[in-house]
Formats: structure tokens, C-alpha cells, sequence
């Protein structure tokens, strides 16, 4: 690629039209000049060819992407990341905007990823290490999205939640346990308050567990709890199976009960679900799985704020994702950019539920709320309500008596004197922290 090539693939931010472009944030690592290639990146992911032999045309101006901003943050002895490749030679840490026109993707989802996560981004010549950072959109482009059909406010109307975080709990044990006893937990689990009793991802479809059996009996203990209490319950259902099974099972799953679906939309792939969004009458919730894969090398693949931009792209409602339990292995930071990234203003869609999990229970709820800032989050326990030693009732009254302490500031030691349940939950989860250190 020579100086007049190049050029063609950078372009002033003002020259541009903001409605017709993404802007997409890398940081690679190359070797040689990095100007050649940054505009081997934005060459290989639209217009690698833009003139046909013996034609006088540039197809660069209304389909190349254009880098709008290059700066080289420092320089390194080698590769931040090994790769089986050996490659030579003095190494630039580049971050790079640029500027992709997303006429040529459209609004569908595998196109959209293909250009800026595909072949042409990670075969980049002279780019061995590249990683996603951000993608804006510009509100044109995302108009044409359904988004999340209920959001935030959807969710806190139908479940009749104002003023707290929605409860969830994972049903313990997740794997092995058949549809009456999993059933009759659920049950003593939104007796104790918890507004969302969900299965756990890996527990779909399964032979000794079928979605039918289990959202019957889920759905009537369900519409028991409610009976019983006089409050709204959901019980979310997971319906991750192969693409052309998901719409049977969302509609099985709904009659028979279930009033929120769980996807696992990284392995179903996130097309699935905008597909499920404009069937679905209830609300979806997404899941995790994949997701590290994709983004824990700090330096290389997609950051995980992308990822979840483009699960309420796809329509999730709410949106599970790696907390701040130190099992889950994500910053602080970046847990918190997850959360903005499922409240900020996108467009026209509506917000999604950020979930925030990982190993929580009653004594880590202040933490996970101060750091969010927000009662606009979910909180969902899994152990911490169905490992607790006076039973599913107890470990969700437990993370209600938490919240009560959090709300009339009082620490969880001192309402506990009072509070049996967070009393167990204390004693019982801190000698089990103790002992995993």
C-alpha cells in the first residue's frame, strides 16, 4: 500500500456525515509504520479492492472506512500477547477511531459483526494483536433496532418494583434435580421475597428436566407464591436450545407459565434473539456464557461494554453479566462500564436491567449497590438464597433484610440482631468466605 493508498483510508471527522457512520475504537499492536496499518485495518474491513482494473473509480469515498483518529500510545520490546506466529521487529501500541459506514452492513446483527469483528479486522497486515474497545452509533442506525421491547420500566411494572433492586436467584442445585423438587424451592424462594426465580444457564431443554414439564410446574408454583403473598413473581425460564427450536420453547414455556425467558445469546448468537423480540409477549434475559473467551485477554478480541451494546441491540430486557465477586475475574471498572453501557442513552431503545453476578449473597449486597450507584440493577444470588441453611425462604428473606438494613442505614451486624435469617446468612457465608481464601 503506497502513500496515495493510504491516504484515501484517513479522513477529518468534520468531512463526514456523523448519520452514516459507526465509530469504532481499536487498540492494536503492529509492526512497521502504524499510518499503513491503521489503513490496512479499515481497508480489510470495507473496501480491500476500490477500483475495478483499468477503471478510473474510488469506491473509498462512500464505502471506506476512515480512520478519523490515530495515536501512538507507546512503543514495546514485543507483542503484549504470544502468538503461535513468531514476528520480528519494533512493536507500536496504536489506539485508533474510525469511522465505518454502516451502509454497508445495514441493521443486521452477523453483518454489523462481520465487518468490525471479522476477518478483515483480525487478518489485518502488520496488526497481530487488535482488540474492540467501544462502538458508537449514531441514533439513525440504531432507530431501525426494536431493542428491548419492555426495559427497565417494563420490567418494574409488570413485577410491580419501584424502589429497590429486582431480586434473582439462581435455583440451586442447577443440574441433576427433577421438575418437583426444583419446583417446591422455587416456591419457598418467592415466599421469602424474591421477585425472580431463574434457571440456571446451563439447565435447558434437558431429557430429566423438559422446558414443558418444568414451566408448568414453575408456573403454577408460581401463580401460587402470588396467591399466597399477594405479590407479583417471574419465573425465568431458560430456553436456550438450537435456533430453530427457540420459538417452540418460547411458546410451551409462556403457556405453560413461565413470564421471562432466559437466552444464552453468545452461543445462540445474538440474531436469535432479535429474532425471539419480535416474537416474544414476555421479557428476555440474557446470560454470559462465551463472553470470556471473546474479551478476557486485556489486549486482544472485543471489550466486553461492546458485547453488551449489542445484547440490548439485540432486545434483551435485562442483561447478566461477570460482577464483582473475584471468581468472576472482571475490574471493577469494567463491570461498572458493563452497567453504564446497559443504562446510558442509546438512541431511541430502552434501557436494559443491568445483573451484575458472581458468587453474591446478602453480605455483598451494600458493596454491589454502592458501586453501582443505582437501585436500577438486579441482584441475583445463587447459593447465597438456596445454600442457605434455614432453607430458599430463609436466603431470600435474608437478601430482603439486607436491603432494609441498607435503606434505614443500618449496618447488616446490627439488624441482623434482630433478623434471624441475615443472622444465618452472616454466620454462614462468612465462615464458607473464610475458608475458600
Amino acid at each position: 500500500m503506497d502513500a496515495n493508498d493510504i491516504s484515501g483510508f484517513f479522513s477529518k471527522p468534520e468531512d463526514l456525515n456523523p448519520d452514516k457512520y459507526l465509530i469504532l475504537d481499536y487498540y492494536f499492536e503492529c509492526f512497521g509504520n502504524p499510518e499503513t496499518a491503521a489503513a490496512h485495518l479499515c481497508s480489510e474491513q470495507s473496501t480491500a479492492q476500490w477500483n475495478r482494473v483499468g477503471v478510473d473509480e474510488d469506491f473509498r469515498v462512500e464505502f471506506g472506512a476512515k480512520v478519523i483518529d490515530l495515536q501512538v500510545e507507546k512503543e514495546l520490546p514485543g507483542l503484549s500477547c504470544p502468538i503461535d506466529k513468531p514476528m520480528a521487529g519494533k512493536v507500536s501500541a496504536c489506539r485508533v477511531k474510525i469511522a465505518h459506514p454502516h451502509a454497508n452492513f445495514g441493521p443486521k446483527i452477523p453483518n454489523l459483526m462481520t465487518a468490525i469483528l471479522g476477518e478483515g479486522a483480525f487478518f489485518a497486515p502488520g496488526i497481530p494483536i487488535i482488540k474492540l474497545m467501544d462502538v458508537e452509533f449514531p441514533d439513525s442506525y440504531l432507530a431501525k433496532f426494536e431493542g428491548p421491547k419492555f426495559g427497565i420500566q417494563g420490567l418494574r411494572d409488570a413485577l410491580g418494583v419501584y424502589d429497590r433492586p429486582i431480586f434473582f436467584g439462581v435455583i440451586k442445585p442447577n443440574i441433576g434435580l427433577p421438575p418437583e423438587p426444583f419446583a417446591e424451592i422455587a416456591y419457598q424462594s418467592w415466599l421469602g421475597g424474591l421477585d425472580i426465580a431463574k434457571d440456571d444457564e446451563m439447565l435447558a431443554d434437558a431429557e430429566w428436566s423438559p422446558v414443558d414439564l418444568r414451566s408448568k410446574l414453575l408456573g403454577n408454583a408460581r401463580k401460587k407464591a402470588e396467591e399466597e403473598t399477594g405479590i407479583r413473581k417471574f419465573y425465568l425460564a431458560n430456553i436456550t436450545d438450537e435456533v430453530d427450536r427457540m420459538l417452540e420453547l418460547h411458546d410451551i414455556a409462556v403457556k405453560n407459565g413461565a413470564n421471562a425467558l432466559l437466552i444464552n445469546g453468545l452461543t445462540t448468537g445474538l440474531s436469535a434473539v432479535r429474532m425471539l423480540r419480535k416474537h416474544t409477549k414476555v421479557p428476555l434475559i440474557g446470560h454470559f456464557p462465551f463472553i470470556a473467551p471473546y474479551s478476557r485477554i486485556s489486549n486482544f478480541g472485543v471489550h466486553t461494554k461492546v458485547i453488551t451494546k449489542l445484547q440490548r441491540i439485540a432486545g434483551f430486557d435485562s442483561i447478566i453479566m461477570p460482577g464483582f465477586g473475584d471468581r468472576m475475574m472482571t475490574t471493577e471498572e469494567e463491570v461498572l462500564l458493563n452497567v453504564h453501557a446497559c443504562l446510558e442513552k442509546l438512541g431511541p431503545l430502552k434501557t436494559s436491567l443491568p445483573v451484575p453476578g458472581g458468587s453474591d449473597w446478602a453480605g455483598t449486597l451494600p458493596k454491589v449497590y454502592e458501586k453501582v450507584g443505582t437501585i436500577d440493577f438486579g441482584f441475583v444470588p445463587g447459593r447465597g438464597i438456596f445454600g442457605h441453611p434455614m432453607g430458599p425462604k430463609g436466603g431470600a428473606a435474608s437478601i430482603r433484610q439486607s436491603w432494609e438494613a441498607i435503606k434505614q442505614g443500618i449496618s447488616l451486624p446490627e439488624y441482623a440482631k434482630t433478623h434471624e435469617e441475615l443472622q444465618v446468612a452472616l454466620t454462614a457465608y462468612n465462615a464458607y468466605a473464610a475458608t475458600a481464601k
